[in-house]
């Protein structure tokens, strides 16, 4: 039977990156549902190749836009322009899977209207762990959704972790994330004032969006991902570590208590932990390269220093706070980067927002999706004060 697969933000990196493995399996797969932000072209392409039953845009103008043309073009595919669209094609009775592509603190309503339904889900938004916390988790327990990782780091984890989730805490040591760096990993950390937004997004190993881009080049994506995987695996923060692997051939890596690691390795294209998301428990082709171990280079190791990358290190700040601070740090630094790629702040002052606005706003332990969206809001506002005192 064919699994029937919604994908949020399916004209991103990801969500182009997952119709590519799709596409390698039609008789595995059907599109059921794509959503998209502004790029209306892009959406109308996938929807006429892959004829999804519903298609969403982020506002009604593009949506209009989009009907137009499907109409034009013949397409049957339905717009939907609800505020709630997105939930509604998350949720749907007829969807077996939602692919959480979307960036930010956007993407947190639609996953846990999949969560509650008891969807497979796919998650490659960060931020409904980070902002969500233990609401997410509740919801996915409560909802029986399954949980699988896309994050490249956070698959390798799981796929280098037992099956047998109950024996993680007596059998795990520590698990090591593993980071490329980004573009100034040998930059001296006194020149990175100067660091144009194009500079930022040269990313040495991926190709993606813009503000990835620029969390790779700070490494608040390793952050992010610090405190994604201490929710994802219920492993204490200090048992979560970081290594910086230039080469990103090892994703991740998972120590044991007898000193034995067991990590996963492989070219570094996104399609392979897509393609361990969409097949779980079994394996399909992704499309990607395999590893020629006779051409590789060396693989090397080094420190995550803080004073080159003072931004990794606020991941373990905020989640020994009060619980809700992540959620203050993600709004803090989806603030501080767009000001940044506006050209408004320095390169080197994301890092001072960030940190300022963690200092400016205590949570109050939010327990539901309207608390965490309230503070969300507070910390944007405060976030945005903080931009302001740098103009």
């Amino acid at each position: 039977m064919k699994q029937r697969l919604t994908i949020l933000g399916s004209t991103g990196s990801i969500g182009t990156n997952t119709l590519d493995v799709v596409a390698r399996h039609p008789d595995q797969v059907d599109i059921f549902a794509l959503s998209a932000a502004t790029r209306v072209d892009a959406l109308l392409a996938q929807c006429a190749r892959f004829k999804p039953r519903y298609a969403v845009m982020a506002s009604s103008a593009h949506a209009r836009e989009l009907a137009e043309k499907l109409k034009a073009n013949s397409l049957p595919t339905q717009v939907l322009q609800a505020q709630d669209a997105l939930e509604q094609i998350a949720s749907h009775e007829g969807v077996d899977a939602v692919m959480a592509a979307i960036v930010g603190a956007a993407g947190l309503a639609p996953c846990l209207a999949a969560a509650r339904a008891g969807k497979r889900l796919l998650l490659a938004n960060k931020e409904a762990l980070v902002v969500g916390g233990e609401v997410f988790l509740r919801a996915v327990r409560e909802g029986g959704a399954t949980l699988l990782p896309i994050d490249s780091e956070h698959s390798a984890i799981f796929q280098s972790l037992p099956e047998d989730r109950a024996t993680w805490a007596r059998r795990v040591d520590h698990i090591l994330l593993t980071a490329s760096g980004g573009p100034f990993r040998t930059r001296d950390p006194a020149t990175l004032r100067s660091v144009t937004p194009d500079e930022a997004c040269a990313h040495p190993n991926f190709v993606m969006g813009r503000k990835i881009s620029v969390d790779s080049a700070t490494m608040m994506n390793k952050a992010l991902e610090v405190i994604e995987a201490r929710w994802l695996f219920d492993l204490a923060p200090d048992r979560i570590r970081v290594v910086i692997h230039p080469q990103q051939i090892i994703h991740s890596m998972v120590q044991y208590v007898d000193a034995s690691i067991i990590a996963q390795l492989g070219t570094p294209d996104m399609r392979v932990p897509i393609a361990v998301g969409l097949a779980w428990p079994e394996r399909i082709a992704s499309g990607a390269a395999p590893l020629d171990f006779a051409q590789m280079a060396a693989l090397t190791f080094e420190e995550a220093d803080e004073r080159r990358f003072p931004g990794l290190h606020l991941s373990w700040r905020a989640l020994a706070a009060a619980p809700g601070t992540t959620a203050v740090l993600n709004a803090a630094n989806e603030v501080a980067v767009a000001a940044f790629l506006q050209r408004r702040i320095r390169f080197d002052q994301i890092h001072a927002v960030n940190r300022a606005t963690l200092e400016a706003v205590t949570p109050s332990n939010p327990d539901s999706l309207p608390a965490l969206l309230a503070l969300d809001e507070r910390s944007r506002a405060a976030a945005s004060a903080q931009v302001a005192r740098f103009q």
